[in-house]
């Protein structure tokens, strides 16, 4: 997992070169142009789509794992609560393709805002949409997806 600003993302360069193709669009420009469908940037093997939505109350939300692929999270507008754990402490309930569900307890906390990012590996539970406070909040998300 890697939490990180924005203006920080160039520290990354060099774990994959898809990785250094999604950092270079992190840009104002990039997220002005990309819409709620996927946008293929390499076909399957790279690809990011904007979500917007409202922050769920926390027992509303799950983990999710992924095992191919690598995700880039980037908060436009809105923030919302992130919490992250391995999933051998969690107890999977559902699998369909590259998607794990599992419910259980966090490890780590985060809060995701304008002007950060999270780069969530294969195998990192993520647990998404959590509204800070308990007071859900509207939100714009840009999400890329890695295949390694």
């Amino acid at each position: 997992m890697i939490w990180a600003q924005l203006s920080e993302k160039d520290t990354y360069r060099g774990i994959h070169p898809r990785l250094d193709k999604a950092l270079d669009l992190l840009t104002e420009a990039f997220f002005e142009t990309l819409g709620t469908e996927k946008t293929p940037l390499e076909g399957n093997a790279l690809y990011a789509t904007r979500f917007d939505y409202e922050t769920l109350p926390y027992e509303e939300t799950f983990f999710e794992a992924h095992r191919q692929y690598l995700d880039i999270h980037v908060m436009l507008k809105g923030r919302e609560r992130v919490e992250i754990a391995h999933p051998a402490g969690l107890e999977e309930f559902t699998h369909e393709g590259d998607f794990w569900g599992y419910h259980g307890a966090p490890e780590q906390s985060l809060l995701l805002a304008p002007g950060s990012f999270l780069v969530v590996f294969p195998g990192d539970a993520h647990r998404l949409k959590i509204a800070e406070g308990g007071v859900p909040e509207a939100v714009a998300k840009a999400v890329f997806k890695i295949k390694l």
